[in-house]
């Protein structure tokens, strides 16, 4: 199901705050993505929020079609990328997407970077699952 419901929508202040301070983050132009792992159960394993700079972007038409093609490309991508890679875990995914880019790009553009930036994020993750099973 390509859909994204507001269950999987990181409004929470305090997951943020949490998200925030204690996550990791990497940087894969034009996304700067945090993540954190927490034990809290949830109906969907992962929830994200989308951010877009007001100082870079002034406009709000423009931080608007940058999250809406965003949100587009994770929506489609979660499932086949995310969701079924992701290790089974009573664990919730929180997960932030920051746009650092400075222009506003086709969709195209935000589609295979979103495709690698969840790659990349799978990789880092298994890799410290492996890390904390050996310890």
């Amino acid at each position: 199901m390509n859909t994204f419901h507001k269950e999987e929508r990181l409004c929470s202040r305090r997951s943020l705050d949490l998200l925030f301070k204690n996550g990791s983050s990497f940087l894969l132009y034009p996304f700067r993505v945090s993540y954190l792992y927490t034990d809290t159960l949830h109906q969907f394993p992962v929830q994200v929020v989308i951010n877009v700079s007001k100082k870079r972007f002034k406009k709000a038409v423009d931080r608007n079609l940058i999250k809406r093609r965003s949100r587009e490309a994770y929506r489609l991508q979660k499932q086949k990328q995310l969701y079924e890679l992701l290790p089974e875990s009573e664990a919730l995914l929180l997960l932030s997407l920051q746009y650092v880019g400075k222009q506003i790009y086709e969709y195209d553009f935000f589609e295979k970077k979103l495709n690698a930036v969840l790659k990349k994020l799978l990789a880092v993750l298994s890799a410290k699952i492996r890390q904390d099973e050996s310890h």
